[in-house]
């Protein structure tokens, strides 16, 4: 005699497992919390002392010259010609953009004005200095 089972206990399950979901989630949050402030460091540099109030950009970019004379756009190595290309089409696309110049204390006063008068090529008129606090 063949063995009869009841239909009804063959019934789909239709739920979906959210408990996978949810540790993924959590995996991703707490990687971003670790990441991020190694990412905001970025080029190494050693920035001149100054006081001013803290920005609060919408967008911005960062612009860094190192100790070295290296320059660096978005932590990104970059020459000087291809800056002000980049520039040049920065302020098309993103012409309210805040540009934070970024340059260690031991770079010539002109390297600096260099960057300066790309900005300026460029038309690029929100920029800022950044510097450290006195205390610091």
């Amino acid at each position: 005699m063949g063995r009869h089972t009841p239909l009804t206990s063959l019934k789909q399950l239709s739920e979906i497992n959210l408990t996978p979901l949810m540790d993924l989630t959590f995996i991703l949050l707490i990687t971003f919390i670790i990441t991020f402030p190694l990412i905001e460091q970025g080029v190494p540099v050693n920035l001149p002392q100054g006081e001013a109030n803290p920005l609060q950009p919408e967008a911005s970019r960062s612009i860094t010259i190192d100790r070295e004379g290296g320059l660096f756009l978005d932590d990104r190595s970059i020459t000087h010609d291809a800056l002000l290309d980049r520039l040049m089409k920065l302020s098309k696309t993103e012409p309210n953009v805040t540009i934070l110049v970024r340059a260690d204390e031991s770079i010539a006063y002109g390297e600096v004005v260099r960057i300066l008068k790309a900005l300026h090529d460029a038309k690029l008129t929100k920029m800022a200095l950044v510097t450290q606090g006195e205390g610091s």
